[in-house]
């Protein structure tokens, strides 16, 4: 090879190294600051909170009447329920039935005492209690019980055999106290929202809204 051509050469596999490692920081650069910058807060304006608070009334509601609802025409109205669903805001949408047109008369609330509260026996529990269909809710409580379910069943026959046939048999248990519902004042599935708007966050910093 010429000696002019290997000079050549050389200065061009030097400006290809260059360029290499230039490159290798620009990425490491970007890298960085992706990983350390958290993502920027979402905010919902009213029209999102007005949004929300339609489909917690009548998740069954068209395009059509909610964006009449709401001040939108149809195809931006549609959107933001796509970009609200993207966001996880929706955990599902069910049917509600009446409980006592179907004969459920009887609401529980029973407080359980473990003997010991220890990850085994809670995990032990907490999975008896998931596949019982009569047990609409569960919450483990501070203060005396550890345990708080509301139980919904046709009759006092059914609500003992649940008692003494079952929830009694979980290994752990070691109290139970029963309150019966008398009258059911209120009960409600939607959620309050803040009217003007509610700014997303993570799960470690409270909204200010509701500060």
């Amino acid at each position: 090879m010429h000696p002019q051509n290997v000079r050549l050469f050389c200065v061009v596999v030097r400006f290809q190294i260059v360029y290499l490692f230039l490159w290798i920081a620009k990425i490491r650069n970007i890298y960085t600051m992706t990983s350390d910058t958290k993502p920027a807060p979402r905010r919902l304006d009213r029209i999102d909170i007005a949004i929300l608070q339609q489909l917690q009334q009548n998740a069954r509601i068209t395009n059509a009447e909610l964006a009449r609802a709401v001040n939108l025409s149809p195809t931006p109205c549609f959107n933001r329920v796509r970009a609200l669903e993207k966001l996880g805001l929706f955990r599902q949408q069910v049917t509600l039935l009446d409980a006592e047109a179907i004969g459920l008369r009887i609401n529980v609330f029973i407080q359980v005492s473990l003997e010991k509260q220890v990850e085994d026996a809670l995990r032990r529990f907490e999975q008896e209690v998931g596949e019982r269909p009569e047990v609409m809710e569960c919450y483990l409580m501070t203060g005396d019980a550890d345990y708080l379910l509301r139980v919904v069943v046709p009759d006092m026959q059914s609500l003992e055999r649940f008692i003494v046939q079952w929830l009694t048999k979980i290994p752990g248990v070691s109290n139970i106290r029963s309150s019966f519902a008398l009258k059911q004042v209120r009960y409600k599935t939607a959620l309050p929202l803040p009217v003007a708007g509610l700014t997303l966050s993570s799960q470690d910093d409270a909204p200010r809204e509701w500060a």
